[in-house]
């Protein structure tokens, strides 16, 4: 299962300066050349990973204690390996201990651990090399070797001795530098900031808010180095993840640096276009990529067509593909896996009716349960004529007619077909269910019914379908399977769009991490729906492999490809980087084959240093193959680092940025910040709307004109308050979770004072505006939170997969909320409101307006916090106010009347 193969590591006491690495053959690793070891967990093992000069080891299939016991032992053999060079060479220690002192005195540069190497690294000798080793730990070199250090050598015995050097360091240095940093990249640079620019460690995360200039920093700290001499233009490499933001960013250091940006010497690229440079130049050549990878839905359209060419030549993967479709848009899991039953409600339901959590099926019924919608599913998938909960009268003991609803009834037998929540023990999680059951079963004997059942426990076991199918069959129900152009019609774009985007990402992460059959087969095992993960683990291998045969048909590479090539002629010494100071600019959006070139480019240049600039709370492209743990662990992934924070925003005013920033640290997983704004909160700046809709579905297109129109006109009356210029005008952002929403069908209204634009949550990272509009924040499959892109087959690639419920939705809507500078305007459902606009009210209170499209306020439910409080009517004519959630919320206030 292990695509590195059986390997064997071997540390000898006889040979101290090398280890022996058996696998496909024999390698020595000389300790001298080994400049990282590292762990990592893998999809299915722990891996340790030794990163050697020209070369790169993964070592699998361990334990979590196995790795961590070997990184531990290779790293202390190879320290007693360099305290053993460092012993022998004892003289060269003064010369050592004159370049150390060059460098401290006069406090003239910052000190990482690197800078010290570096400056060691140019004295002779083989004690000069294993002191300048960046694997050399203080705390395993013996006494008798500390004993003989020069007093110098304290920087490097004692981290703390240079930490107090650099924090004084810094103190000096923004006072020497307050002039350069009042007036950088057209601003005067916040305290943090000023602060990153100054800080170089080896390794450097800057952990950013929304808007708050992590653009200028790292402008601030290439214009720094460049001023202090530490490095030359053609050692700075700055890294972004689109073509718009690297040019933005080149354009402005090249303005800071006061240079034409065809003369800018530093590098300032993306990751595509430097795989790209480097392949060409060392190859000759430029990659040959693939003819969709540049095309902005190229990926999407080829996966369309493999799936298309796989379900016309391969029945067995049209069955798979259609199942999936149809049977398992979701996975089923357990209700007692969510922390409450309204958690467990809002993962299944689709809409309330009269008070009842009901899911939709492709047979046009409602149900009640995931597991009848897969049966009511397959029964439309093969013509199978049904009603759902028919009402049925049977005879009972005394002779009384009582009535029952069957979940499915067959008309052309004349057969009633129970699905019971039944465990396989023929318990129940849900109280009297088992004497409800029998008691169903005992009329329809006594009212001599045909009558079969069905049980969760089929379910959970994956033999629910084939018994239904034997029921039917033992009835001779005829089967007619439908066409897959009428399934496809059938369906919900958002359903199959879920599923492509889904093998989009699936497929990076398993070329990227050599992924099998067997081993998604095997983590299919560890899911909640497993019989929808094997399928789908089938299914995403062979569409993978298609597309990879695909590639290599045509002599073609794609992006993460390039990359992953780009990562071997680094490793390998091929391509030689110039590059001493790496700069990386939206961090948190980092995947495995990025961060690895990162690596490859610093296990080359052991004194190279890394700069990363990003905000794990924005972090929303798990799609596109993004690890947000490589960001929220940063130390494990790159060694001992400096970590910094830009808590200051220049966009949204206090009261959004507070509460944006309270509402996503929620999950405890992400890294915590104080968020500042430069801008006063405004009062009631976050306002609710609830749209009321013709059968629980509003019309969010219209209820976003009418918005925008009310805005104008407010804004009009107001106009002096806030306009400079005759023709100036305040930006509105109108964002959406899916496109369907989008009100403007491409054209754009217009309005005498306020600009109007709209966008997916998506699309819309990165944007500010002055006020912005979210439509339908609404419970929902579609809805926000989405409840489809949670969705648990990721766990089949990913192996670090987050545990907290809706991790990357809640950083979405973080993203959308914080796009505004004046005011956000939720829309939702007036039934189904998002229970996130319930969690806002829980961190901003009464600073949370509810009010109608012509801005009237309501009256918020104090219970549920999301409803209103409306007149209500008894049965006896009775008016009450009571919350217009009923009966999910029973809040009532006041005395009836009649």
């Amino acid at each position: 299962m292990f695509p590195s193969g059986k390997w064997k590591l071997t540390l000898r006491a006889s040979a101290p300066e090398k280890v022996r690495l058996t696998s496909s053959g024999e390698v020595d690793l000389h300790c001298q050349d080994i400049v990282s070891i590292s762990t990592a967990k893998a999809l299915l093992w722990q891996t340790v990973e030794i990163r050697s000069r020209g070369r790169t080891d993964s070592l699998s299939g361990l334990s979590a204690e196995a790795a961590m016991k070997l990184a531990a032992d290779l790293h202390a053999f190879v320290n007693g390996h360099l305290c053993d060079v460092i012993g022998s060479e004892t003289d060269r220690l003064r010369e050592v201990d004159a370049k150390l002192r060059a460098i401290t005195e006069g406090k003239q540069q910052y000190l990482a651990q690197a800078d010290l190497g570096s400056a060691i690294a140019s004295v002779p000798g083989r004690a000069a090399v294993a002191l300048s080793h960046p694997l050399l730990d203080p705390d395993l070199m013996p006494k008798k070797l500390k004993a003989v250090l020069p007093a110098s050598f304290a920087m490097l015995r004692d981290p703390g001795i240079r930490q107090q050097y650099n924090d004084e360091f810094v103190s000096s240095e923004l006072l020497r530098f307050r002039t350069f940093f009042d007036d950088l990249d057209g601003r005067s640079l916040s305290d943090q900031q000023r602060e990153a620019c100054i800080r170089l460690e080896d390794n450097n995360l800057l952990v950013a808010s929304a808007g708050s200039g992590k653009s200028a920093t790292m402008v601030g700290k290439v214009a720094y180095v460049l001023g202090k001499r530490l490095y030359r233009p053609d050692e700075i490499l700055v890294l972004a993840f689109n073509k718009s933001a690297a040019d933005e960013l080149k354009a402005r250091i090249a303005k800071q640096l006061r240079v034409d940006e065809a003369a800018l010497q530093c590098r300032v690229t993306t990751f595509h276009a430097l795989g790209r440079a480097i392949i060409e130049e060392v190859e000759g050549r430029p990659p040959q990529l693939a003819s969709w990878v540049e095309h902005p839905a190229g990926e999407a359209l080829v996966i369309e067509e493999i799936i298309k060419e796989l379900v016309q030549s391969d029945p067995e993967f049209a069955r798979l593909w259609i199942d999936l479709l149809v049977l398992h848009p979701k996975a089923d899991i357990p209700a007692e896996i969510f922390d409450t039953e309204a958690d467990y409600r809002r993962y299944v339901t689709d809409r309330i009716e009269k008070g009842r959590a009901t899911i939709g099926s492709l047979a046009g019924v409602y149900v009640k349960s995931l597991q009848e919608r897969k049966i009511a599913n397959w029964l439309w998938l093969h013509s199978v004529e049904f009603e759902y909960e028919r009402q049925i009268s049977v005879e009972g003991d005394d002779g009384a007619i009582h009535h029952v609803h069957p979940d499915f009834y067959y008309p052309t037998t004349d057969t009633v077909h129970e699905h019971f929540a039944l465990n396989d023990d023929g318990t129940s999680p849900f109280a009297n269910y088992v004497e409800h059951a029998d008691s169903k079963r005992q009329a329809y004997r006594m009212g001599q019914i045909d009558f079969f059942e069905t049980t969760s426990a089929q379910a959970s076991a994956g033999t629910l379908l084939s018994t239904l199918e034997a029921e039917l069959a033992r009835r001779e129900i005829p089967l007619a399977r439908r066409s897959y152009a009428e399934i496809t019609k059938a369906l919900q774009p958002v359903v199959i769009k879920h599923y492509h985007q889904l093998i989009a990402t699936c497929i990076k992460h398993i070329r990227a991490s050599h992924l099998t059959l067997d081993m998604l087969l095997d983590r299919a095992k560890s899911l909640h729906d497993k019989e929808r993960a094997k399928l789908y683990a089938r299914a995403v291998w062979a569409i993978t492999e298609t597309y990879s045969r695909k590639l290599d048909e045509a002599g073609r590479i794609d992006f993460d490809s390039m990359i992953a090539d780009a990562v071997r002629l680094v490793e390998t010494g091929r391509y030689r980087s110039p590059f001493s100071l790496i700069l990386v600019d939206e961090f948190q959006d980092i995947s495995e084959p990025r961060a690895n070139l990162i690596k490859a480019f610093k296990q080359q240049n052991a004194f190279a240093k890394v700069f990363a600039v990003g905000d794990d709370w924005q972090s929303i492209y798990r799609f596109a193959g993004s690890d947000i743990s490589i960001f929220t662990q940063f130390e494990a992934n790159f060694g001992i680092s400096w970590q910094g924070r830009l808590e200051q925003t220049y966009r949204c005013n206090q009261l959004i940025a507070e509460t944006a920033a309270k509402f996503v640290q929620r999950n405890p997983e992400q890294l915590k910040k104080a968020v500042r704004s430069t801008r006063p909160a405004i009062s009631r700046s976050i306002r609710v709307i609830p749209v009321e809709g013709d059968r629980g579905k509003p019309d969010f297109g219209e209820a976003c004109h009418l918005l925008l129109a009310r805005l104008d006109t407010f804004l009009g009356g107001i106009s002096a308050q806030w306009r400079a210029d005759a023709g100036a005008k305040l930006n509105v952002l109108v964002l959406w979770r899916y496109n369907q929403l989008d009100p403007f069908k491409g054209k754009r209204p217009k309005f005498e004072n306020i600009e109007v634009s709209g966008m997916s949550f998506h699309r819309g990272k990165g944007l500010e505006a002055d006020y912005t509009i979210l439509l339908d924040v609404s419970e929902g499959d579609y809805g926000v939170p989405s409840r489809i892109e949670d969705d648990e087959l990721l766990n089949l690639v990913i192996p670090r997969p987050e545990t907290f419920p809706y991790a990357e939705e809640r950083r979405l809507f973080y993203v959308a909320l914080t796009r505004a500078s004046r005011g956000v305007f939720l829309l939702t459902n007036d039934r189904q409101p998002s229970h996130y606009i319930r969690e806002l009210c829980e961190v901003a209170g009464d600073d949370i307006r509810f009010e109608t499209l012509d801005g009237k306020a309501l009256h918020q439910c104090p219970s549920c916090l999301v409803g209103q409080m409306v007149e209500r009517q008894t049965r006896d004519g009775d008016i009450f106010i009571g919350c217009n959630q009923f009966p999910e919320c029973k809040h009532t206030s006041g005395a009836g009347r009649k």
